[in-house]
């Protein structure tokens, strides 16, 4: 884990010995917690990879966010009964972390990755050709801004 501050120093990311132990550790418990097992390599690398760019993530949040993160992956790998892989997941999750939640977990936990979990389980499988993106807007059912309606009222309001 340690090997990831190569890429997200350049994000002013980094982990401690201390932070990478205690990751693992809330992993082991999350695993337990949610009665799985990882075989092969941990899936931590890869969700630091993945979201070491988010605008909603600092050094000052960084630990707490990648061990909610591991938290909610495991949660809704078991809610979509690993029909989702793990990249396909992670790309979703990034995705609305990003541009519907804006760092939000407790949104992205309680609702984008909750609605995408109940296609999942009803028999969806278009995700697998996007290898998970763009594939949240289909589920959405909050009515999203529109940046050109926007503005086009902000110029209307303006020449009032």
């Amino acid at each position: 884990m340690m090997e990831t501050n190569q890429k997200t120093k350049h994000f002013g990311l980094i982990l401690t010995e201390q932070d990478a132990k205690l990751i693992l550790q809330e992993r082991n418990h999350t695993l337990r917690e949610q009665r799985r097992i990882e075989l092969g390599e941990s899936i931590i690398p890869k969700m630091i990879y993945e979201f070491c760019d988010s605008d909603f993530i600092d050094q000052n949040n960084y630990v707490s966010t990648m061990i909610r993160l591991q938290e909610i992956f495991y949660l809704y790998k078991n809610e979509m009964q690993d029909e989702i892989t793990d990249d396909e997941l992670l790309h979703l999750m990034k995705e609305q972390f990003d541009q519907i939640c804006f760092g939000d977990l407790e949104y992205l936990e309680g609702t984008c990755l909750y609605h995408f979990s109940q296609a999942i389980r009803a028999g969806y499988h278009e995700y697998q050709s996007s290898d998970g993106y763009g594939e949240y807007a289909k589920f959405d059912e909050v009515k999203r801004w529109d940046y050109e309606l926007y503005l086009q009222t902000l110029k209307e309001l303006r020449w009032r």
